[in-house]
C-alpha cells in the first residue's frame, strides 16, 4: 500500500508541474500577446495622424491634377512601378555607384577647372580673346562683302589661290618686298630727276638686275593675260 501511494503522490507531482509549466508558458504567451497588441495600439496611435496628413495632401495634390490625370492612370503608374521595382533598384544601384565616382573625381576635376582657369587668364593676359573679337568684325566684314557666286568662284580657283601664295611667300619674294617697302617708305625721291642722273642710276647693276625682273613679269603678265578681240 505504501509503495502505490508513493507512486500515486509522484504522478500527481508531475502533472502538477506540467501543468504549472503550461500554466507559465500560457501566461508568458498572454504577457507577450498583450505586449505586442499594446505595441501596435500605440504604434498606430501615432501612425493614423501621420497617414491622415499623408492622405489629406495627397487628396490636395491630386484635386489639383483631376482635370488632367484619371484615378485609372494613377494606378497604371502604381502597377508599373511595382512591377518594375527591380529595374528601379538597380538604377539607384548605378545612382549610388555614379555618386560615388562623382565624390572620388571630385578633386581631380578641382584641379582640373584650376587649370583651365589659369590657363584662359594667360590667354587673356596676352590677348587672345581681344584679337578673337577682333577677328570676329573681320570675318563679319569678308561674309557681308561676298556673294554666293564670289564664294563658288573662290572654290574653283582656291588651288591656283593657294600656290599663288606659295609662291608669294618664299624667301626671295619676301625678301624683295620688304626692301621696297623699306625703300619707299625711307628713301626720298628728288622732286627733279635729269636724263643724265637716270641713264646714270641705270648703270648701277642692282639697277639692272631690278629693271630686268620688272620687264620679266611684265612679259610673264602679258603672256597670262587674256587677248583682246580685234576692233
Amino acid at each position: 500500500m505504501t509503495t502505490a501511494t508513493d507512486t500515486t503522490i509522484a504522478e500527481l507531482n508531475d502533472k502538477i508541474d506540467r501543468l504549472t509549466a503550461q500554466v507559465e508558458f500560457l501566461a508568458d504567451e498572454a504577457i507577450a500577446a498583450r505586449r505586442r497588441r499594446q505595441e501596435w495600439e500605440e504604434l498606430k496611435a501615432d501612425v493614423t495622424p501621420l497617414f491622415g496628413e499623408m492622405y489629406s495632401y495627397a487628396a490636395r495634390e491630386l484635386a489639383e491634377v483631376e482635370h488632367d490625370v484619371s484615378i485609372e492612370q494613377i494606378a497604371h503608374l502604381l502597377k508599373r512601378l511595382i512591377r518594375n521595382a527591380g529595374t528601379l533598384e538597380a538604377l539607384l544601384d548605378q545612382l549610388d555607384s555614379a555618386s560615388d565616382l562623382i565624390s572620388t573625381l571630385s578633386p581631380l576635376t578641382g584641379d582640373a577647372v584650376y587649370k583651365l582657369m589659369e590657363v584662359l587668364n594667360d590667354f587673356e593676359q596676352r590677348g587672345y580673346f581681344a584679337f578673337a573679337k577682333g577677328s570676329l568684325g573681320v570675318i563679319d566684314n569678308v561674309v557681308t562683302s561676298f556673294t554666293t557666286d564670289d564664294v563658288n568662284a573662290l572654290g574653283d580657283n582656291v588651288v591656283l589661290i593657294l600656290q599663288a601664295v606659295r609662291e608669294m611667300t618664299q624667301p626671295e619674294v619676301m625678301t624683295m618686298l620688304r626692301n621696297t617697302a623699306t625703300t619707299v617708305r625711307e628713301q626720298e625721291v628728288p622732286e627733279e630727276i635729269s636724263l643724265f642722273g637716270l641713264i646714270k642710276q641705270m648703270r648701277d647693276p642692282a639697277v639692272k638686275r631690278g629693271l630686268a625682273r620688272a620687264l620679266s613679269a611684265l612679259r610673264s603678265v602679258s603672256g597670262d593675260l587674256p587677248k583682246q578681240p580685234e576692233q
